[in-house]
């Protein structure tokens, strides 16, 4: 759903109905390129533990033939499990490693370099499940092949990454469609609705946690090793500075390592794009953030992490990081918003809403009724996010999730880890993207890339 300054609460609560009717209809969207029992070819770069289930979720759509498979670790490239090193298994445990094993319909050739892939011609879409400081040059150089992307999260690891990828989009005029899986949710498309017709009244706070005690090891701490033979770990590498090979980067635990991810993108983004979809928010004004350490292990970013976003209305949004404690969090959900009249406790397969008391000098008793909603079995909502970008593929329209949408709240992720590295309060300029108030957070927008690699 794109929106921009110049909608109208009615405009938006108009085509937040119109897609809510959709999903709970089932419904496609209707012409485009492609006829209705043409195949959209999908080539997927990066198939490890989450492009593996996109795989799986493309592949349920009748229309979709899988082209093309990339990746930089043989086992994972050949779909064959057993070939999977036992030191994986020892690192991250068997629920990370995908399952492999699927049966294609067509030859599927195979990828060690994604612009390889990009070269193949009958292919009309790449699936990007790489580390995020890949998703933003894979994604350019797919959108100038004159493929359409669907683009993991987080959008990328640095701001200026994610301006250039919509000015690509916009050169180009090829479909993104962005991984925020909460924008496929049936719940949450009814939520937006509800929270701009201030069911709840006006909201001035929402808040969201991430809680995992990691307690004591972490990721662990690890030694540099020879690099597996079946494994490109350069490539890997891509436009980030060369280091030696460690266990406890790949796979998977690349998320603890600031020049790679971070749990605020990993976790933090899906949070903050739901937050700021509902709201119809579009970038904080101010950001502060504060961390530290109590877990001794080579993770490059805090265990336990507090920000604070100032949004120009005024809306305050919070996000906690606890990965050295555990305990509750939420009395129910995975999101709240707290309006005048009552809160919302929700997450993508149901919905509470809890009346607000009365406060100091006020003699009202109830400013609502209390409602409760679940859906009647829980649906994972990236089919409904992939089943919408195959659609628009077809007819040319525009995505739940488009990049400028993507880059907006994954923007929210670089800020906060800007605010905790500098150690400041940080003033946000979203126009020019620049921060106005601090000159060592604005040399932290970007990095140099390694060798040939540019956007």
């Amino acid at each position: 759903m794109k929106k921009n300054e110049n909608n109208t609460r009615r405009d938006f609560i108009k085509k937040t109905a119109l897609t809510t009717s959709a999903l709970a209809l089932g419904s496609t969207i209707p012409g485009g390129v492609l006829g209705a029992n043409d195949k959209i070819r999908v080539g997927f770069i990066g198939v490890g533990n989450r492009g593996s289930q996109l795989l799986e979720g493309f592949m349920t759509n009748p229309d979709v033939e899988v082209a093309a498979l990339c990746d930089l670790y043989e086992p994972y490239l050949q779909r064959d499990r057993s070939k999977v090193a036992q030191w994986i298994f020892d690192e991250v445990g068997d629920g990370r490693i995908p399952k492999m094993g699927e049966t294609f319909t067509s030859e599927v050739k195979r990828y060690k370099d994604f612009r390889k892939l990009l070269e193949q011609k009958d292919i009309d879409a790449v699936c990007i499940a790489t580390p995020d400081h890949w998703h933003a040059v894979q994604t350019i150089m797919a959108l100038d092949a004159g493929k359409d992307v669907y683009v993991e999260k987080p959008l990328t690891i640095t701001i200026h990454e994610g301006r250039r990828m919509v000015e690509a989009q916009k050169r180009t005029g090829q479909i993104v469609q962005v991984g925020l899986n909460r924008r496929g949710s049936k719940v949450y498309q009814k939520l937006a609705q509800m929270i701009q017709e201030q069911k709840i009244g006006e909201v001035s706070i929402s808040r969201a946690y991430r809680i995992s005690n990691m307690y004591p090891d972490g990721i662990g701490s690890r030694k540099p090793v020879q690099t597996p033979k079946d494994f490109d770990w350069d490539m890997w590498l891509g436009p980030r500075e060369f280091i030696p090979f460690q266990t406890n980067i790949f796979p998977y635990k690349f998320r603890w390592w600031s020049a790679y991810s971070s749990q605020m993108g990993n976790w933090g983004v899906h949070y903050m794009d739901t937050i700021r979809w509902l709201l119809n928010e579009k970038a904080p004004v101010a950001i502060s953030a504060h961390g530290s350490n109590y877990i001794k292990d080579d993770r490059t970013i805090p265990d336990t992490m507090e920000v604070t976003f100032e949004m120009g209305s005024g809306v305050l949004i919070s996000f906690s990081i606890y990965e050295a404690c555990g305990g509750q969090d939420l009395p129910y959900g995975e999101i709240e918003f707290r309006g005048t009249k009552g809160t919302f406790y929700s997450d993508d397969s149901s919905y509470r809403i809890e009346p607000s008391r009365n406060g100091q000098f006020q003699d009202w008793t109830e400013l609502m009724q209390a409602e409760e909603f679940s859906l009647e079995k829980r649906e994972d909502p990236t089919k409904y996010l992939i089943r919408n970008f195959l659609d628009n593929v077809k007819s040319r329209g525009t995505v739940w999730c488009p990049l400028e949408e993507g880059h907006r709240s994954t923007s929210f992720a670089h800020l906060a880890n800007i605010a905790y590295e500098t150690k400041k309060r940080l003033e946000w300029d979203a126009e020019k993207e620049l921060f106005t108030n601090c000159d060592e957070a604005n040399k932290l927008l970007h990095y140099q890339y390694r060798g040939n690699w540019k956007l």
